[in-house]
């Protein structure tokens, strides 16, 4: 058993797929609704911290409402996909995702992942993750399949790591789940350290 009811502030089915790979299964999962748009000349590493800050302050009253006076852990995170200081989007509509393949292709780019837990208390524990991911120069024949696979929606930088994109990425320097959506080693460190016994944990 664990010590915590833990929430997730996120509907991310990838977020909820990776907590499972260690064996942690949270009590619920809460959509949290925050605006994204980066602030004025905001840096993508601080974009994914404050978003990522933002959505667990956001899912806190309901998280509390849910148990009510029930020790829990909430647990918040934001992946950001950058080229230098240029944020990439979420894709949302296939130009967006030509833009970032376009701009991914044959180079590196960094992928932050901010990650945030807050206890029911009010005590908040954050981490932020940077990884280097280099892909290969793509063929005009892979940009037109990956396009039509329709994996690269709602994806930061326009693409998934965890898909068929794999074979795009020659070079990674640092965690392959953060660029997924959540980095497993840091946020197991963070729950454990607020008193959550993970499924690795004896």
């Amino acid at each position: 058993m664990h010590s915590l009811n833990l929430f997730l502030a996120s509907a991310s089915p990838r977020r909820l797929d990776l907590l499972r790979q260690i064996g942690v299964e949270p009590f619920a999962c809460l959509a949290a609704d925050i605006d994204e748009t980066p602030k004025p000349q905001e840096l993508p590493r601080a974009l994914a911290e404050r978003l990522a800050h933002e959505k667990a302050l956001a899912c806190l009253m309901a998280a509390k409402e849910s148990v009510k006076g029930v020790p829990f852990l909430l647990l918040a995170a934001d992946t950001v996909v950058a080229v230098g200081r240029r944020i990439l989007p979420k894709a949302e509509t296939e130009a967006d995702a030509i833009a970032c393949l376009d701009l991914l292709s044959g180079r590196s780019h960094r992928v932050y992942t901010g990650v945030c837990v807050a206890t029911s208390e009010g005590l908040i524990r954050h981490r932020l993750v940077e990884t280097r991911v280099t892909m290969k120069r793509l063929s005009d024949e892979e940009r037109r399949a990956y396009l039509i696979s329709g994996e690269w929606q709602g994806k930061a930088g326009g693409y998934a790591i965890q898909g068929r994109a794999a074979a795009f990425v020659s070079r990674l320097v640092g965690s392959h789940s953060s660029v997924v959506g959540l980095p497993l080693y840091e946020t197991s460190q963070l729950l454990m350290g607020l008193g959550y016994r993970t499924g690795g944990t004896r």
